[in-house]
């Protein structure tokens, strides 16, 4: 007589699975997650450019206090005016596209 074991196995589930399983949280990290995008572009595009803070404020029409403050995420609202300024000056532009709605 031949005795089959069966052992099966539970997938284990990511950090990002595990929090993200709650709706709210999941929203609360998508939205985290976007505010950085800027910072992280207008750093990239700074290092690349070799531009200061000086030089890019400057360029964007913008006080060098506002680019600082990007650049270190301290400043999460600004204008739609300021953020396009400040996206021209490093080589972007805002592109406004239909979603679908539900």
């Amino acid at each position: 007589m031949s005795i089959v074991l069966l052992v099966i196995m539970k997938k284990n589930k990511s950090t990002y699975d595990r929090t993200t399983a709650n709706p709210k949280r999941k929203a609360n990290i998508e939205k985290e997650y976007q505010e950085p995008l800027l910072t992280e572009l207008l750093l990239a595009a700074m290092a690349k450019d070799n531009v200061s803070v000086r030089e890019l404020a400057k360029e964007a029409g913008v006080s060098p206090t506002i680019i600082q403050e990007l650049k270190t995420g301290k400043r999460a609202n600004i204008t739609l005016s300021t953020f396009n300024r400040v996206l021209n000056a490093i080589g972007y532009q805002i592109a406004i596209e239909p979603v679908s709605r539900k």
